[in-house]
This record gives C-alpha cells, sequence and structure tokens, in this order.
C-alpha cells in the first residue's frame, strides 16, 4: 500500500477540477477630453454562484482566470473544508454562471456555519462567512526569514510582470513567492482578479491542488493589508506579507497577533515594515541615499 504522504498518494486524492476559462477582457468605445473616440480594454467581470452538493452558498465577482482554484481557495479560506481531499470535483459552467462543488462527505453545519455574514472591505467579495476570526490563536507559522535583498528581487519582479492591470487596469494582482538562496525570490503563482480576495483565494486552491511546494513562502498583494488578508496568508502557511498599499489597523493587530511579518508601501527601494521585523534580515546599504 503506498504511503499516504507520498505526492502519488496526494495527487490521487485531489479533487476533479474543469479547466474553464474565460476572457480576461474586452474592448469597449470610449471618448477623451478632445472629444477622439478610440477602444480600450476593460477587465470582464462577471458573476459566479458557487453551489455546496447542490446547495446555494455564494455568489462572487470574478475574472474567471482561474475559477475553479478560486472557488477551492474560498471554500479553504472560509474554512468549510479542511483540505482540497474533501473534495470530489468542481465544476465550472459560464454558460448557467455557476459552480458545482461535490464533496466526499458533505460540510458538517453548512447551515449553522454560513448563516452570520460579516461585511468586508472587500471588493469583489463584500462579505465573509462568521467564523473566519475562530481559531487563529492556534496558526502556527514557519520559522520564515527573508532578506531586503530577496524582498527587492520580489518587488522587480512584480514589476516585471505581464498583466491585465497594464492592459486594462482596474484588477488586483497577488502572487505566491518562494525563497531561494543567492538572495533570490521565486514567483510560483501569480492572479489577478477584481478583488484581491478572490486573487488570494485562487493562490489558496493553487497551493492545495500542489503535491508538494518546498521553499519559505512569501505572499504578495498590490491591495492593502486588512485583517481578513492578514488571517488568509496565515492559514496558508505564510509568515511574510508584502503589499504595495498599506496596511488597517486591525489588520495591524492581527498580524501582531499571529506573529506574521507585514510590509506594505513596497515599491522600488521604499517600504515599511509594520509588524514581525524580526523575520527581515535589513541590509540598509541597498537602499541607497536616505531622501
Amino acid at each position: 500500500m503506498a504511503n499516504p504522504e507520498t505526492p502519488s498518494a496526494v495527487a490521487a486524492a485531489l479533487p476533479r477540477l474543469t479547466q474553464a476559462r474565460a476572457p480576461l477582457t474586452r474592448e469597449v468605445e470610449v471618448v477623451d477630453e478632445h472629444g477622439a473616440s478610440s477602444r480600450v480594454s476593460i477587465p470582464a467581470e462577471r458573476d459566479l454562484t458557487i453551489y455546496v452538493d447542490r446547495r446555494e452558498l455564494v455568489t462572487l465577482m470574478t475574472l474567471g482566470a482561474q475559477p475553479e482554484l478560486l472557488v477551492l481557495g474560498y471554500l479553504l479560506n472560509q474554512r468549510l473544508i479542511e483540505s482540497a481531499a474533501d473534495v470530489e470535483s468542481i465544476t465550472v459552467d459560464w454558460e448557467v454562471g455557476a459552480a458545482a462543488v461535490k464533496t466526499h462527505a458533505g460540510i458538517d453545519r453548512i447551515e449553522e456555519r454560513t448563516a452570520k455574514k460579516v461585511v468586508t472591505t472587500g471588493c469583489g467579495q463584500g462579505s465573509v462567512f462568521g467564523e473566519l476570526m475562530a481559531g487563529i490563536d492556534s496558526l502556527q507559522l514557519p520559522d520564515t526569514r527573508m532578506t531586503q535583498a530577496q524582498l527587492y528581487a520580489l518587488v522587480d519582479a512584480i514589476r516585471l510582470q505581464e498583466s491585465t492591470y497594464k492592459s486594462a487596469g482596474s484588477v488586483h494582482g497577488c502572487a505566491l513567492f518562494t525563497l531561494e538562496e543567492g538572495d533570490q525570490a521565486r514567483m510560483q503563482c501569480f492572479v489577478e482578479d477584481v478583488g484581491r480576495h478572490n486573487a488570494i483565494d485562487t493562490i489558496a486552491g493553487w497551493i492545495a491542488m500542489q503535491a508538494q511546494l518546498a521553499g519559505a513562502r512569501v505572499f504578495y498583494t498590490t491591495g492593502r493589508l486588512t485583517s481578513e488578508m492578514v488571517i488568509k496568508s496565515a492559514q496558508m502557511g505564510v509568515a511574510i506579507v508584502v503589499s504595495r498599499s498599506g496596511i488597517t489597523q486591525m489588520g495591524h493587530e492581527v498580524a501582531q497577533r499571529v506573529g506574521l511579518c507585514a510590509i506594505g508601501r513596497a515599491t522600488n527601494r521604499r517600504f515599511l515594515c509594520f509588524a514581525g521585523a524580526q523575520r527581515l534580515v535589513l541590509q540598509p546599504g541597498l537602499a541607497g541615499a536616505r531622501p
């Protein structure tokens, strides 16, 4: 009998996913300040209703780049399932705008656990189920350290990444990096969506589908670090998060509570470490002259 911890055994337990894709942008006609007409690309936002074992759960607004991973990551980050192995299949049909999730044994107390919703600051989602904060004190983060040079390598990789934002704007981007020797940071997954929560949920789904993922993990987002973003990062086993934007008071409090390193306003050579500075190996000489 195969060892259940081997990659082949893990892969065998993963759910079956369709590969439904949708165009990320569409062209529309615009008129500029000079009265001239032209055509530009805009994000192709669409609604996706999730059904779990034929029970309607929630409707998400999304670009639809990797909807199956979005659904899987959403269920994981809402703590409705423990792992990808709880799910038998996820089928997405864009003709009806629906994602059908079939679990192996159902979701325990699903009506009770999804009855209370909390309005969030997130775009593209809008609410989370009330149990998201439960159990965060039990989260054990890995002993991750990142050098300032690795941080700069990460920010530079994002700058060079081809993206929907560059062609159409109006979307958030998230990425998962692993830290490597020689002060390098390797991008493992890059996702864009109309909301940062959709993007991080998609990355959570991507992680869950990997038989193996070696290396210390760092999460990057273009959006602000709210409490939900910090909690979801910690749930993914990420001890360091980097944002092009800032952090909220609750995001800061949760980061300190779970021991997560939160770095914000990271552009070019500048950044602010709001929490968990002990995880950042500073190399001030790389920052250049202080303005």
